[in-house]
């Protein structure tokens, strides 16, 4: 059993309708028989540039979850808090300006618990970590001293992975655009009326 634990928000020019069981599976084993995802999104909320945010990140999730049931959703928040911070480029005696800064919460604990915990099930032989949050390592590494599970690491992006992360993989891949094309949700998602929405 491949585990497949993300919280990232993987987007392309053609959208983020994605599926990242389908995705992952392309960069994990090939002799994989079974599969398991779990995704820990923070929930979003509306800004006053744009209202649709919740709606459209709804819809994205009945979507995944009515293509792949197998999926399971944890949920981050958000913390939007109004802070005074320094500016780059003082101007005059200004030397801050206050800020909306907006922080997510719970997203990384969430993929961290339940990779410790379904590894102390044994509940999988191979995790897929679909992070760059370093804040995971101490987790993957209990899990392969502990209980000798395999851990691969995909990084979306061009960022460079990190070190942390790399030091408990077996494995690690990074995600292509064309391989995030390929991995769209289908639109409309068959047997329901569920559509891509006209942006995400």
């Amino acid at each position: 059993m491949v585990s497949i634990c993300t919280t990232e928000r993987l987007k392309t020019r053609h959208g983020s309708g994605l599926t990242c069981r389908r995705c992952s599976r392309r960069y994990s084993s090939p002799d994989t028989i079974s599969c398991q995802s779990s995704t820990s999104p923070a929930r979003l909320s509306g800004r006053p540039d744009d209202q649709s945010k919740p709606q459209r990140q709804d819809t994205y999730i009945r979507a995944l979850q009515r293509y792949r049931p197998e999926v399971e959703v944890y949920f981050g928040h958000f913390l939007t808090n109004r802070v005074r911070m320094p500016l780059v480029r003082p101007v005059g005696n200004q030397r801050t300006a206050q800020v909306i800064k907006t922080e997510e919460k719970g997203s990384d604990v969430n993929l961290a618990v339940h990779l410790l915990n379904d590894g102390w099930l044994d509940a999988y032989d191979c995790a897929v970590v679909v992070s760059n949050d370093s804040d995971i390592a101490e987790s993957m590494r209990l899990v392969k001293d502990q209980h000798g599970k395999r851990i691969g690491l995909i990084t979306p992006g061009t960022r460079s992975q990190s070190r942390q992360l790399l030091a408990h993989a077996d494995f690690a891949r990074r995600i292509r655009s064309n391989a995030l094309r390929r991995s769209q949700l289908p639109d409309p998602i068959p047997d329901t009326t569920i559509r891509k929405p006209p942006r995400w």
